[in-house]
Parts: structure tokens; sequence; C-alpha cells
């Protein structure tokens, strides 16, 4: 089921799979993406969950409002979708800039989550990743989203994925492209704002962190030190997959996130 919501400056597109009755879950996409980046998961999380997806604002089929973004709007969204939607508790599960959303949420919410996945993300925003986020909305303003295609699939796969995947990897390609470049930098701006790791010990809600072993975005050692600043945390590795895990390798994916989540 489609549905789009109206917030406050905000219109989110929304898909709602899974029984009625369930416990929530809530799916949030990474810069660059929409709610489809989830397809290979709802046929696994719709055993047990009633899934909520969604497309970040500047993403999708959500509305682009007049940037920059932040994470505070980010997570301000999540929590105005689901008072609109009656939702009181949820379990909720991000890659990238929505697992950083979901560290947001935690933080910000705890009594509102039962339990959080940060998939393929980090929680602070040192020089060079800002830096590099500058470097990246000169080339997006410069010549669109299609400057930026081919360093975003390389970082998102591993090298072997595209000839395996020939379709899937066309749609991830045009998924990347029907965004709008505006939202698309609206967003680069709010991940420079991220300041999360200096607050992950007073993380009171259980946190997963699962990411692919040849992610250089969000590299094994900074979502281990991830884990390691929050109360409970655990990280989990997924074999020979890059920065978008959960296509790149969504059995193993699937598999890493199921004992968490009791399936």
């Amino acid at each position: 089921m489609n549905r789009d919501i109206a917030l406050d400056g905000v219109t989110l597109h929304t898909r709602i799979d899974g029984p009625e009755g369930a416990p929530w879950m809530i799916l949030s996409n990474s810069l660059g993406a929409d709610l489809t980046m989830w397809d290979e998961q709802i046929p696994f999380l719709t055993e047990k969950f009633r899934v909520l997806r969604y497309d970040t604002r500047g993403h999708g089929k959500s509305s682009v409002p007049e940037g920059p973004y932040s994470l505070d709007q980010l997570t301000g969204d999540v929590l105005s979708m689901m008072d609109n939607l009656g939702i009181g508790t949820a379990h909720f599960m991000g890659l990238s800039m929505g697992g950083m959303t979901g560290l947001g949420l935690g933080l910000r919410a705890p009594e509102r989550f039962v339990q959080i996945i940060c998939a393929d993300g980090r929680a602070d925003a040192p020089e060079g990743f800002r830096t590099m986020w500058d470097t990246r909305i000169a080339a997006v303003e410069a010549g669109g989203l299609e400057a930026i295609l081919d360093g975003t699939m390389g970082s998102w796969f591993t090298p072997d994925w595209a000839e395996a995947n020939p379709a899937r990897a066309q749609e991830v390609s045009t998924m990347i492209l029907a965004n709008d470049p505006a939202g698309y930098i609206g967003c680069c701006r709010a991940l420079q704002g991220l300041d999360y790791l200096r607050s992950l010990g007073d993380m009171t809600v259980p946190v997963l962190y699962v990411g692919g072993d040849q992610d250089k975005g969000a590299a094994p050692e900074v979502m281990q030190a991830m884990a390691d600043a929050t109360p409970g945390g655990v990280y989990v590795q997924v074999a020979d997959a890059a920065h978008v895990a959960n296509v790149n390798r969504p059995d193993a994916f699937n598999a890493a996130i199921a004992e968490v989540l009791g399936l």
C-alpha cells in the first residue's frame, strides 16, 4: 500500500507491507536511494513485521523542500510520520544516511523504538568526511547526478556485483538518477553536521551495527568503534559486501540481522 503523508513542510512518500497488527518495522534509505532499495528484505521482514518504508525528504517521490536539511529535520520527519500513522513504537533499520537517522532517533526519542539497526553508517563527520561532501556537491551542481553515478555505484557494490546482476544494477542506476539534485545536495549538507559519536554512550535503545566488510564509506573499524561506544552495541560484518550491503549481498545481510529480529 502506497501513501503520501503531508507533514509540516514536507510530504513523504511511503509504502506499507506485511500483516496488520504485527509489530512495526521502519526502513530508511541511504543518500541517493529510495524505498525500493529494501526490496530484497521485504519478503523476509514481512514474516514478522508490518513494514513501513519511506523516501527521505528530497528523495524518490517525497517532496523536495528548500535546503539545506539537517539531521534534526530527518529525525523529526520520522517521528511526525509515526504520529500521523498512529505508530507508538517501532523497530527501525536504516542504511548509511538512514542508519545515521536511526542513531539520531535513538538518542532523541528512545521511548519510541524497540531496537535500531544501523547498517553501513557512521556517527561523526571528521574533516575529511565533511570536505568530501563539498567535492560531491560541487560535482552535482556542475553536472547533475550523472556526474557522481559511476563513483556511487563503485562505492556501493563490490566489483563483481554489477556484472553478475545486470538487471538490478540498471534498476539501481535509474533509482539514483531519478532523484532531484537539490534534494540530494540538501541531504549532503545534513550529513556534514553528523555529530552522534560523542553521545553514543547515552544510548538506551539496543543497537545492532551491520556493514559490509569491504565498505569504505563506513569502514569496519569505524563501525566497530561505534558499537564499542554504545552500551550493549554489537557489530556484525557482511562478507563480500561494500557500502550498500543489503543489495550487494541480500542473503548474507538478511542472515546478519535475523537473530536480533527473531527471524
